[in-house]
């Protein structure tokens, strides 16, 4: 067992023998592990999943060694005493050995590369509403309330700054405001060349073609998916995919007595948010139909509030995206055969 620290230019290593006796510790930067990786025997390689694991993981795996990869929360507890490189490696050694741990899949280059692209486009999503919500204080300070929306606001800069509509703005504040809603139409433009990206990428994956046969799930949510847990592999269930994304009560549960509070709000937070939005925007449409999906929403929104509704709903997407995953089935060709 070899347990590694990854560091930005030094990582520790920490190596046990078959009797959890400490047999190596040394350091070495990245070249020189990328090096060691050929030279040791084949043994389990245990890492933090953090930022370039999963790299030196596929070196590894490529050299016959086998990867484990964990969450740092749950190395934390086998780490003893003073913190430090060293120790931080035998923990994670340490940890990679229990039978219960619960270990990350290891991501192909490809995978990552559409993990990328999907954070890349949140950032620019996140600039877009900040420059918006800049452009409607700016507004709001010369004494123009403008309805929310981004239609909206688009339209009255569209009169005011195209057709030379009434205002109160200094000459500065016009230019400014102008020079605002440029930056605006280019984020728009650089947004809408990654949805089409998603959208050619999901024609052509045949995993991500059949996720989008879901109702509420579409390029975007269907290339997420996939970028995130690939075939699904890693749970069991489709509740344990739930569960890594938050979407299921946080429990508080003492003397026998269960407890549940709200969602836990764990995992991943952008694939989280998207099911729910894509929830959301199916549970009008899916409601209405007379199917068993249907007839359970129908169900469901006659004793809750909408917004728990939404969040049930993206819990059962997430537990339908797990079993077309693993079973290789559309959601579509199963719909047919519960109306039936």
């Amino acid at each position: 067992m070899l347990g590694i620290d990854i560091g930005k230019n030094i990582c520790s290593l920490v190596g046990f023998d078959a009797a959890g006796t400490v047999v190596m510790r040394r350091r070495a930067t990245r070249e020189t592990l990328i090096g060691l990786a050929a030279k040791l025997p084949a043994c389990v390689v245990a890492m933090e999943a953090c930022c370039g694991a999963h790299h030196l993981g596929r070196v590894f795996a490529a050299h016959g060694h086998e990867v484990r990869l964990m969450s740092p929360e749950y190395v934390r507890p086998y780490v003893k005493a003073q913190k430090n490189d060293d120790r931080d490696a035998e923990g994670i050694a340490e940890a990679a050995t229990r039978p219960t741990m619960r270990f990350v899949e290891l991501k192909t280059q490809d995978q990552l590369d559409i993990q990328t692209l999907h954070r890349s486009r949140d950032r620019l999503v996140g600039e877009r509403t900040a420059l918006i919500n800049q452009l409607r204080a700016i507004l709001l300070e010369r004494g123009i309330v403008v309805p929310k929306g981004k239609r909206h606001l688009a339209d009255y800069l569209a009169v005011m700054l195209d057709e030379g509509g009434r205002h109160t703005l200094s000459d500065r504040m016009y230019r400014l405001v102008d020079d605002a809603r440029t930056q605006w139409r280019e984020l728009d433009k650089r947004i809408a060349a990654f949805d089409a990206e998603f959208t050619a990428f999901a024609k052509e994956n045949e995993d991500a073609r059949r996720l989008a046969t879901i109702p509420g799930v579409g390029a975007l949510i269907a290339s997420a998916l996939l970028a995130a847990i690939g075939k699904a592999e890693t749970f069991e269930h489709g509740r344990d995919l739930a569960a890594w994304l938050g979407l299921v009560p946080r429990q508080a549960t003492t003397g026998g007595k269960p407890k549940l509070l709200g969602i836990s709000k764990r995992g991943n937070r952008y694939l989280r948010r998207q099911l729910i939005h894509g929830a959301r925007a199916a549970l009008p449409h899916v409601a209405k139909r007379d199917t068993s999906l249907g007839r359970w929403l129908t169900t469901l929104l006659a004793r809750v509030h909408q917004n728990v509704a939404v969040v049930a709903f993206a819990n059962k997407l997430a537990r339908i995206s797990w079993a077309v995953l693993r079973r290789g089935e559309t959601f579509a060709d199963k719909e047919a055969i519960l109306a039936a």
